[in-house]
């Protein structure tokens, strides 16, 4: 095969990381690429997430391109990815993950605590809404879509006083600037598998890339996204996760919320991280989920706000 085609949604942002995965691949491998660009779903609506069917929203027509061999891979953000596993494609390769951080990006430099009481913060996540109401139930959360450009454009131009985006995807895009404070990861968790990377292609071909897959990276996203997985079918709550491998051990935390941000509910378990070979992702994320259940979690859902 003299070059591989990459399949791509044609966002600026998907360019960008996709474009780094092709660079990196050919690094790697010596082969040459080719971009292919594909509209999903996802960017012909402009409903909000929340309504539109997030799980796959982005996904589904990539997969199509990929099963229909008009590319050999494709470059999706592991967050958007469905945790169920697929028949006929895999995720060969998950490279080091970016920072997982969420951040706000405000007018005249603000942070979220000096943000003043009614101030208008714009976010299409669930998790994040959960999240802002649970930090600042003064603030009004506005529901918003568009990609990153336009999101801050609205903070720019008077409509928002601050967006939450994704740190990962800033820093793809060369937008950094704009950032006004990093939330931290352990009291504000993120969707699970966020900042990462997952290049998938129909089984059998998971040689063309398996050069790229970072191990550690891994099993930290598997075990975050284990627990979506686990309380996917009783829990329609937003859900926060963190996992680290440090110090010999994979340390996961998970947190879910009430759509009001009312409640909290959190459970932290670690296990022993083995150098060699073996992934204790899915029985640390058991664990947690476990818990998290026994705690109640399948009983925060409702209306949203």
């Amino acid at each position: 095969m003299t070059t591989l085609r990459i399949g791509t949604r044609g966002s600026a942002l998907a360019l960008a990381q996709t474009g780094m995965v092709a660079d990196d691949l050919a690094d790697a491998t010596g082969v040459t690429t080719e971009l292919v660009s594909i509209t999903t779903d996802g960017d012909r609506s402009n409903e909000p997430l929340s309504r539109a069917g997030g799980t796959g929203l982005f996904t589904g027509a990539l997969r199509d391109a990929l099963l229909a061999d008009r590319c050999d891979l494709i470059v999706h953000s592991l967050k958007d990815l469905p945790t169920a596993p697929h028949d006929e494609l895999v995720i060969a390769a998950i490279p080091a993950r970016e920072d997982p951080r969420d951040v706000l990006c405000a007018r005249d430099g603000l942070t979220l605590d000096k943000l003043p009481a009614g101030a208008r913060v714009g976010t299409g996540s669930p998790r994040r809404m959960a999240q802002l109401r649970a930090r600042r139930p003064d603030l009004v959360v506005v529901d918003i879509r568009g990609n990153v450009d336009t999101r801050l454009g609205k903070v720019a131009g008077g409509e928002l006083d601050a967006v939450v985006l994704a740190a990962a995807g800033l820093r793809r895009v060369g937008r950094t600037e704009a950032v006004t404070e990093y939330l931290d990861a352990d009291a504000w968790p993120t969707a699970p598998g966020q900042g990462a990377l997952a290049i998938e292609v129909r089984r059998g071909q998971e040689h063309l890339v398996d050069a790229l897959d970072h191990r550690e990276t891994r099993a930290a996203v598997e075990a975050e996204r284990e627990v979506l997985a686990l309380l996917e079918a009783g829990c329609s709550a937003p859900l926060g996760a963190r996992a680290v491998v440090d110090a010999g051990l994979l340390l996961l935390s998970a947190s879910v919320y009430s759509l009001d941000g009312a409640t909290r509910l959190t459970s932290s378990h670690a296990t022993t991280w083995p150098e060699d070979e073996g992934d204790p992702s899915r029985e640390v994320a058991a664990s947690v989920a476990r818990e998290l259940l026994d705690a109640g979690a399948a009983g925060l859902t409702g209306e949203r706000p």
